[in-house]
């Protein structure tokens, strides 16, 4: 393990304003990764002790979900005071440390900017309803009632309901689009969008590399408040919310993704670029416009540097055409943007259920789609515990935490699932996550999937990552090179990537039957050191069930 650590380490954070194009960012959700005061809730001081662990695995950076001060109504994306840390997670100090142990063991720290809502015991926001007259009344989005007495139009929150909610002190509704807890800030406000930057500053000087930014296309709202219109039901998909959900019924013209948003990312991007070697990844939750809006948002050098949108996060299982129409069609829309892929994070239910439940060999499974991910063009997110395979929890409903689990139980169970403590130790009842009893259960079909159990194991699915993401630091093209699509068929995907004089090609087969993929003749080189034992002959790939193949054109 010590030597694996060793072979991370870099010598110095030399300035790369473009590290993270291609980046691997792996994301820690503290209150499920290490408990390091008994508490049963994870903390900054717990992530500390398992930064070796993640340095090991060959990541670029670290992204962490939010551990600001918060009521926990949103476990964090609910923020209170945006410049410092719950207690329940540490102190300021804490995570100067932790950031200080990232950069030693040559990893960029990004954390979670919450910028579209705050909680309502946010300081500006009891300023905010006060009265309608004070500094920071503009602050939030107020409006008045219908003449009778209605909400001002027919927004839905994406926790179930109306998006607005009355206000008895301003006599006015307040819009959330989120909990009623969580009110939107008015981005129309210059002087909240001037406090929004001085908080971004806050963490810039203390040494950060960037930021994950929260429901990045939600900030601005249309202030002609006009009805959303319908959608029709052959439109509606669950890629934003979960089908049960009547947000799905609308079209959201007017309630996010607008076009003034592209003047505040510019200030946000202007900002950054005073720091040398940050970046910015947006998180876009749109099911009709998704690939447009992250086109928008990343084009040219002066917004964002990249986004991820749901496409690859719904239910809907991945598969060879839909990888290729994903990534075709975002190279059309969005030439000189860059997104960023994610196939899980805390919101949405792990890959191992959600995807591998029904295929004959799971770990071999999870190894080729992983392997596919991160071979894609663009940056990629990887979420705690997809590298042991872990799959969704499933648990009781007097278990669960989540208020959207808890609002839509039992056809959508929320998301409390992906988030249950990381398992380390396969012999501790708890994982090795705190000697307490843990916020959320530690399903004991996980205990057989912890990290010591894994470690050292080279057929592991943990070991995979690391031997393939040891082959990808080998090769730029991996992580920076254009892709071109090869002609393939049935469960196949194949293309290549081309950095500079660097073209290889890879080809992968999702499904569990051998396959080929036909090269016209062409003589193939394979490249060593990725784990797959694809074969070439005659001009053709010959991929096993869940096989890969990379190598060269001769």
């Amino acid at each position: 393990m010590q030597s694996a650590v060793k072979a991370t380490l870099k010598p110095d954070l030399a300035v790369d304003r473009d590290w993270w194009r291609g980046a691997v960012i792996y994301q820690i959700y503290p209150r499920s990764y290490q408990d390091s005061n008994g508490d049963g809730i994870g903390d900054l001081r717990g992530i500390i002790g398992r930064l070796p662990y993640i340095a090991a695995l060959g990541v670029d950076a670290i992204w962490i979900s939010p551990f600001f001060k918060s009521p926990m109504k949103d476990f964090g994306y609910d923020v209170s005071d945006y410049c410092d840390v719950d207690p329940m997670f540490g102190t300021l100090a804490d995570f100067d440390a932790l950031t200080a142990e990232a950069h030693r063991l040559g990893l960029k720290v990004m954390i979670d900017e919450v910028l579209s809502h705050t909680a309502d015991i946010h300081p500006w926001f009891r300023e905010s309803r006060s009265s309608r007259t004070n500094p920071k009344s503009d602050w939030y989005v107020w409006a008045d009632a219908k003449p009778d007495g209605t909400p001002p139009n027919n927004w839905l929150s994406i926790f179930g309901g109306s998006a607005w909610q009355w206000d008895t002190s301003r006599q006015q509704y307040y819009l959330h689009n989120f909990l009623a807890e969580q009110p939107d800030l008015n981005f129309h406000s210059r002087a909240a969008q001037d406090a929004l930057l001085d908080v971004t500053r806050f963490w810039l000087e203390r040494g950060v590399d960037g930021f994950r930014l929260d429901t990045i296309n939600f900030y601005f709202h249309s202030q002609g408040l006009e009805d959303n219109p319908p959608l029709p039901p052959e439109q509606r998909n669950d890629q934003t919310a979960p089908s049960v959900n009547p947000y799905n019924y609308q079209d959201h013209l007017y309630d996010k993704s607008r076009p003034e948003n592209l003047g505040f990312l510019e200030r946000f991007r202007a900002l950054l670029d005073e720091y040398p070697s940050t970046a910015a990844v947006g998180e876009v939750g749109d099911s009709q416009r998704g690939l447009e809006v992250v086109a928008a948002y990343t084009a040219g050098s002066k917004r964002v540097h990249m986004c991820y949108s749901f496409d690859f996060l719904a239910p809907e299982k991945i598969s060879a055409a839909k990888v290729r129409s994903v990534l075709e069609a975002f190279g059309k829309v969005a030439s000189d943007g860059w997104s960023c892929w994610a196939f899980s994070n805390h919101d949405v239910m792990r890959t191992a259920s959600r995807w591998a439940a029904g295929e004959a060999d799971q770990t071999a499974y999870l190894k080729v789609i992983s392997a596919l991910l991160m071979s894609l063009r663009g940056s990629v997110c990887v979420y705690q515990g997809e590298e042991l395979g872990l799959g969704e929890a499933e648990l009781q409903f007097e278990d669960l935490q989540d208020p959207y689990g808890i609002r839509f139980w039992p056809e959508f169970k929320g998301r409390d699932g992906c988030r249950t403590p990381m398992v380390w130790n396969g012999a501790d009842s708890n994982g090795g996550f705190s000697t307490a009893k843990p916020w959320l259960p530690v399903p004991a079909k996980h205990l057989s999937q912890a990290v010591d159990v894994q470690q050292g194991d080279d057929s592991s699915l943990l070991e995979h990552y690391r031997r393939f993401l040891a082959f990808r630091r080998l090769h730029p093209a991996l992580a920076k090179g254009e892709i071109e699509f090869i002609e393939s068929q049935g469960d196949t995907v194949a293309f290549t990537r081309r950095e500079g004089n660097e073209q290889i090609v890879c080809a992968f087969n999702l499904g569990s039957r051998p396959a080929e993929v036909n090269f016209g003749g062409r003589s193939l080189q394979p490249l060593p050191g990725h784990g797959f034992s694809g074969q070439t002959g005659a001009g053709s790939i010959h991929l096993g069930g869940y096989g890969a193949w990379f190598g060269r054109i001769d």
